[in-house]
């Protein structure tokens, strides 16, 4: 059957199949001796292996989760923001069900983009419950950073629709939150649910600093995120500060014009 049809038609084959379809692929055309089939079996051997190997890192993610099943629901908790000059800082919050299989989290900063915008659509319809924190620039010049954090993490478990019973958070243990925490080193890529809170949370400030380069585009916010790039300096130099910096973290600059 496969010495029927073009490679062309195969290789369309290829591109279209899920990575659950790849051992039926392999098997259908492994005895096809054209050098050009050979290398699409070839190609679908290493998808598939990629593929398991996913797999197995993501059940290696799910330790904590599993550890901590008994106890109800596991909540994880990330924030992103906490360097930028401009902007606020967000945490995500995500419980995920006992058998979630969403293969690709990990440390959102290790993802791109796309992968990140793909995940936070598959997160957001599968999760049992999402929520987001968000503190302004101005509260982070009132109350530090660091507390700043802390309270856009709060927010996030508030904005919950369910009460977790654990938490797992990416290395900090948060004040004044009477649910049991455990702080995890690189959380984030140990943690299924971690990662899915930085996924979220990249996603949400990202799409932000975006709508804000709409308004301001003299700073570069689409490209830099607020964080401090030459380019971005330059700008504050140039304009001076905009409603959305961070007064505290750019003093330095601004005494520069």
């Amino acid at each position: 059957m496969g010495e029927t049809k073009k490679i062309k038609q195969i290789k369309a084959e290829l591109q279209a199949a899920e990575d659950s379809m790849l051992p039926s692929f392999i098997l259908e055309y492994e005895m096809d001796a054209r050098a050009g089939v050979v290398k699409l079996v070839e190609q679908a051997k290493r998808r598939l292996q990629a593929w398991e190997d996913e797999k197995e890192r993501t059940k290696r993610l799910k330790i904590y989760e599993k550890q901590y099943a008994d106890r109800g629901y596991v909540c994880g908790i990330d924030e992103v923001g906490r360097g930028p000059l401009a902007g606020p800082v967000v945490a995500g919050a995500v419980i995920l069900p006992e058998d979630c299989n969403i293969l690709y989290i990990n440390d959102s900063k290790k993802l791109s983009e796309k992968k990140r915008e793909e995940l936070y659509d598959v997160i957001m319809e599968h999760a049992v419950a999402t929520g987001i924190g968000m503190v302004s620039p101005a509260r982070i010049d009132e109350i530090n950073i660091l507390q700043a954090t802390y309270e856009a993490m709060r927010m996030a478990i508030q904005n919950l629709s369910v009460t977790p019973d654990i938490l797992l958070n990416d290395a900090v243990t948060i004040p004044q939150v009477a649910i049991p925490q455990v702080p995890i080193i690189k959380g984030d890529a140990k943690s299924i649910s971690i990662g899915a809170a930085s996924i979220i949370a990249k996603v949400t400030r990202d799409r932000l600093m975006k709508e804000y380069d709409r308004e301001m585009p003299e700073y570069g916010f689409a490209r830099n995120k607020g964080y401090g790039s030459a380019e971005h300096i330059e700008a504050i130099r140039v304009h001076g500060a905009s409603p959305i910096h961070r007064q505290t973290f750019i003093s330095n600059f601004l005494a520069q014009r």
